[in-house]
């Protein structure tokens, strides 16, 4: 077999393959075989139908079509190998010409990752937020802690935001009653926004025993897309009150004995989440810089395909919370286009993400050994809720080893070029990174917006599978 390659882009290769007839024999001989086994001749037992019978019947054109498609993936993958392509799509095959006795050519076309010349990371400067814990900071936390511990208690006054009423609501379109859409005695928080739209200004300063009616668009049922007029009843008022910010406090919130323990414990835990935060930023800033210094083009196939794996995750991150499209578009403000535009643009920023720490893999020469690749084994079954073993046994039914281990590789590269550069706050003073001592995932979650859709560590089965790489969404890494 001969095999030359062509560069028609800088993402894109040709390959023209010439098989010569004998070497294509052992497929012809084995299309005879399948054919002999399935074709049915009066005379001949299955499996034993000569070959020349077979010619008769069928035609050599038939055998020799068979053995081709045979032939073909396996000179395809001695091709990419001889010509060391690294390969990111599907082929595109044609057959050039090919006659009984005569060599095969064919060609391949076909995505490959680009060639990146790296520019000199070597002392790059990048500014992240200082790492400092505010007294608005410590107070709003301390806040949330003491709203746990609050108590509801009634009063005798007009309704305001924040307070919890007790309410009977009733609906009427045209005025016709809307059946299933009474309630009576329905606990709410007002200013939440979480049950009609129209609500919280309506029961805004009502009393006691006092009814409100507003104008709303009911979003289900028989009337949904209908005008409904909807009548609120304020059967009571109570106000959340918190507890006292003393000892007694920190010993019922925490296990400290005392507020000043309890403070210096927040404080030291918003100072590690500052931490952290700049270590976020800098993994991701880092990466637009050097995506900013170099060309790093991205094939359209591959884009395509990986704005269809974020679409697949978003739909069943949503289906998992019971969640329409709509709703969630909504709640970014956004339009289908705009959402969909911002998707490509963050996928072909991941995939600029992964070629770059790729290329920094192959210049540095970064590796991995078998006790940090069974670490990340054991952190992402933990990650999800399930054993090692089950993790491990979803890994060899696809390619989520491989994934693994790429994902371990591009994070021991992106912890590399944080060493490298030079990292400050916005006055300019140094910053110290605390830099994982273990692979870390690979950059493309640092700007995936999908981590928005659902926090919740347990997962089942299909988060598994796309994990492990079971999902042919997943695009070349």
């Amino acid at each position: 077999m001969k095999a030359t390659k062509e560069t028609l882009s800088p993402t894109r290769v040709k390959l023209t393959v010439e098989v010569p007839f004998d070497e294509l024999k052992p497929s012809v001989d084995a299309a005879y075989r399948k054919l002999a086994r399935e074709v049915r001749v009066s005379g001949f037992r299955p499996g034993k139908v000569p070959p020349r019978i077979l010619d008769q019947r069928l035609g050599r054109g038939t055998i020799l079509e068979e053995a081709i498609q045979d032939a073909l993936p396996r000179f395809y993958s001695d091709a990419v190998q001889q010509e060391e392509v690294d390969v990111l799509s599907r082929p595109e095959v044609g057959i050039s010409s090919f006659e009984d006795g005569a060599p095969l050519v064919f060609t391949a076309e076909v995505d490959v990752r680009p060639d990146i010349t790296l520019p000199d990371y070597d002392g790059l400067e990048i500014t992240v937020d200082a790492a400092e814990v505010t007294d608005e900071q410590l107070e709003s936390q301390l806040t949330t802690m003491r709203e746990r511990f609050a108590v509801l208690k009634p009063v005798e006054r007009a309704v305001q935001t924040g307070d919890f009423i007790s309410l009977d609501l009733s609906a009427t379109v045209d005025g016709e009653a809307v059946e299933g859409a009474e309630a009576a005695g329905m606990s709410y928080e007002v200013g939440s926004d979480t049950l009609i739209d129209g609500l919280d200004e309506a029961v805004t300063g009502a009393s006691e025993g006092e009814s409100r009616t507003f104008e709303t668009e009911l979003l289900a049922g028989e009337y949904a897309g209908s005008s409904a007029e909807v009548t609120a009843t304020v059967r009571g008022v109570k106000e959340r009150e918190l507890p006292e910010l003393d000892d007694d406090f920190a010993t019922t919130a925490s296990e400290f004995d005392s507020l000043d323990e309890l403070l210096a414990d927040v404080r030291e835990r918003l100072g590690r989440g500052a931490e952290q935060n700049q270590l976020t930023q800098a993994r991701e800033r880092v990466l637009d810089a050097l995506i900013e210094r170099v060309d790093v083009p991205v094939p359209d196939s591959v884009l395509d395909s990986e704005v269809e794996a974020r679409e697949h995750r978003l739909s069943h991150d949503l289906e998992r919370m019971g969640a329409d499209r709509d709703s969630y578009l909504e709640s970014l403000g956004q339009t289908e286009q705009e959402y969909l535009d911002e998707v490509r643009q963050l996928a072909a920023k991941a995939l600029k993400s992964q070629f770059v720490l790729d290329a920094v893999i192959d210049a540095e020469q970064i590796g991995i050994d078998q006790g940090e690749l069974m670490e990340q084994v054991i952190g992402r079954a933990q990650r999800f809720g399930v054993s090692p073993e089950l993790f491990a046994q979803q890994l060899t039914q696809g390619d989520g080893l491989a994934s693994i281990m790429a994902d371990a590789l591009r994070g021991k590269a992106l912890n590399f070029l944080l060493e490298q550069a030079t990292v400050v706050d916005p006055d300019g003073n140094p910053v110290e990174l605390a830099l994982a001592r273990r692979p870390e995932p690979a950059a493309e979650d640092e700007v995936d917006e999908l981590d928005e859709v659902d926090e919740t560590d347990r997962v089942d089965e299909r988060d598994i599978e796309a994990e492990t790489g079971d999902s042919s969404d997943q695009p070349g890494a």
